[in-house]
C-alpha cells in the first residue's frame, strides 16, 4: 500500500465515529467476516479503515438497528439484489406481524388494567349496517370461525373482514370518535351481525364497546344490543393482500352487465382481455375499459359474480398482477374502502 492510501486510513476510534459504530461492534463485525477493516497491522493488530467503507458500515447499523439477524444482513449487503430485497420484504412483513401481535397483547392488558376507560368506538350506524352487507356474503356458514366477520379497530378505522377461502373481502370504515382504547379483534357470527346491523341501521351513530366476558355490546342512546363473541383466531388475511404483486392489469366494467355475464355460466368461466376488444366473459362481451396486456383467467362464476353484487355504483374495478395467473381484486369505482379478492380456477382446457 502506498503512502498516500496508507495516510487516508482510518484508525478504528476514528471509523466508530464516522460510521455511527462502537469499536467493540466494529471488531465483532469483522469477527463475522461482514466488514473487515481495509488493513491490519501485523505486528500490532491495530484495525484500519478506508473511508469508502463507511456507506457499508451505515448501512449495516441501520440494518441491524432494525433487528435484521447477521446473516441476512450479509445477504443484503453483498447477495444478489433480488435476494437481497426478499430478505428486507420477508423481514418486513415479519415485523408488522409481531408488531401487531404485541399490540393486540398490550392493548387487552390496558384495556383489564383497574380504572381503564371501556373499549369502544363511535360508528355511524348506516355505514355499519352497509357494510354488513357487504362483507357478510363471504363468510363460510360451515365453518366455525369462517361463519364469523372478524372486526378490527385500529386509530381511527374500523375493519370489517370475511372469508370462505375462495374470496376475501374487506370492507373499511371511518370512526366518528374513539374515546379510550379501542376494542380489540373481534369475531362476530355472520347470522347474528347481520340482526344487529338491521337494528343499527336507522341509527345517526352507534356505539361498540366490548363488555368482556366474551360478549360485546352495541348502544343506540337507550337501546343496547348484545354480541355473542366467538372465540379463535381468524385467518392471516394481511399476509394475502400483502403478498399480491404488483397490478398489471386494469379493468372498469359496467357491473350489471358483468354480473349478467357470469350469470350465464355454471362452471368456470373464462375472462379474456384485449386491448381495444375490451373484456370478454364466457364468450360475451362486456363494456369495459382495459388497461395493460391482455390477459386470459378463468374463476367459479358464482363466487365472481357475488363480489361484484357487493360493489357499489354501476361500475366495477378488476385489478389482476402479474399474468393474470393470481387472484383477482374486485373494487367498487364508487366506494374505495370495499375489496374483494377472488382466487382464479383451472378451466380444464
Amino acid at each position: 500500500m502506498d503512502e498516500d492510501q496508507d495516510e487516508m486510513l482510518l484508525g478504528i476510534g476514528a471509523f466508530a465515529r464516522l460510521a455511527g459504530l462502537s469499536p467493540s461492534a466494529l471488531r465483532f463485525y469483522d469477527d463475522c467476516g461482514v466488514l473487515p477493516p481495509a488493513e491490519v497491522d501485523a505486528v500490532t493488530g491495530y484495525r484500519r479503515y478506508a473511508p469508502g467503507q463507511a456507506e457499508r458500515a451505515v448501512l449495516l447499523r441501520r440494518l441491524r438497528g432494525a433487528g435484521l439477524p447477521l446473516v441476512e444482513a450479509a445477504v443484503v449487503l453483498d447477495g444478489p439484489a433480488g435476494r437481497g430485497r426478499a430478505v428486507l420484504e420477508e423481514w418486513q412483513r415479519r415485523t408488522r406481524e409481531e408488531a401487531r401481535a404485541a399490540g393486540a397483547v398490550f392493548a387487552e392488558v390496558l384495556r383489564e388494567w383497574p380504572g381503564a376507560v371501556p373499549a369502544r368506538v363511535v360508528l355511524g350506524g348506516a355505514e355499519l349496517a352497509g357494510a354488513v352487507r357487504q362483507v357478510v356474503p363471504a363468510t363460510d356458514p360451515g365453518h366455525p370461525l369462517l361463519r364469523c366477520v372478524l372486526v378490527e379497530a385500529a386509530g381511527e378505522e374500523v375493519r370489517l373482514v370475511a372469508t370462505d377461502r375462495y374470496r376475501l373481502s374487506v370492507r373499511t370504515l371511518r370512526a366518528r370518535t374513539v374515546p379510550g382504547a379501542g376494542p380489540g379483534p373481534l369475531l362476530v357470527g355472520a347470522a347474528e351481525l347481520r340482526e344487529v346491523a338491521e337494528w343499527a341501521r336507522g341509527a345517526g351513530e352507534v356505539v361498540l364497546e366490548v363488555s368482556g366476558a366474551g360478549r360485546a355490546r352495541v348502544r343506540d342512546g337507550e337501546r343496547v344490543r348484545e354480541v355473542c363473541l366467538t372465540e379463535g383466531e381468524f385467518p392471516a388475511y394481511r399476509l394475502v393482500l400483502e403478498g399480491l404483486g404488483p397490478v398489471r392489469h386494469r379493468v372498469v366494467a359496467d357491473r350489471v352487465a358483468l354480473r349478467a355475464a357470469l350469470e350465464r355460466d355454471v362452471g368456470p368461466v373464462v375472462v379474456r382481455t384485449a386491448g381495444s376488444e375490451g373484456l370478454t366473459v364466457g364468450g360475451v362481451r362486456v363494456p369495459a375499459l382495459v388497461t395493460g396486456p391482455g390477459v386470459r383467467v378463468a374463476f367459479d362464476p358464482v363466487v365472481l359474480a357475488g363480489a361484484v353484487e357487493s360493489a357499489v355504483g354501476p361500475d366495477v374495478l378488476l385489478e389482476l398482477g402479474e399474468q393474470g395467473c393470481g387472484p383477482v381484486l374486485v373494487r367498487s369505482a364508487d366506494q374505495g374502502s370495499f375489496t374483494t379478492l377472488v382466487m382464479p380456477v383451472r378451466d380444464g382446457s
